[in-house]
């Protein structure tokens, strides 16, 4: 056992620093409000009266780069968590939080089920021709 009390494991990559759990990103949440509408293709996009979320003391760093990456183009939140390198969960429970103070909202893409058939639209387009 070392001197500085921790042994030999070190909780730390010389490299990268000091690792931060997951866990303590969400403070110990693992689930936030309206998460059940989250699934992987759910698509974030920045609230445009939204105020800087740089100004918010309450934001993490991550629920700040979750809203700059939004700000540029709507993102997935599989797109969101490839790009931060963050688990799926963490992002859910961090987009809830953004959701939540009105940071952000989320969108759902139309399932193809319920999309018009297309010679429904055919029919249509030919009808309107006909007149």
């Amino acid at each position: 056992m070392s001197g500085d009390g921790q042994g030999r494991n070190h909780w730390f990559d010389d490299e990268a620093g000091p690792v931060v759990r997951p866990y303590a990103m969400t403070r110990g949440r693992t689930t936030s409000e309206g998460q059940h509408r989250l699934d992987l293709i759910a698509v974030v996009v920045t609230e445009l009266d939204a105020d800087d979320p740089e100004t918010d003391p309450t934001l993490s760093p991550e629920h700040v780069d979750i809203v700059g990456l939004c700000r540029d183009e709507p993102q997935s939140v599989a797109e969101l968590a490839a790009e931060l390198d963050l688990p799926i969960g963490v992002v859910r429970v961090l987009i809830g939080d953004l959701v939540h103070t009105g940071y952000v909202h989320v969108t759902r893409p139309v399932p193809p089920a319920e999309l018009p058939d297309e010679s429904i639209l055919r029919d249509v387009i030919n009808g309107l021709r006909a007149l």
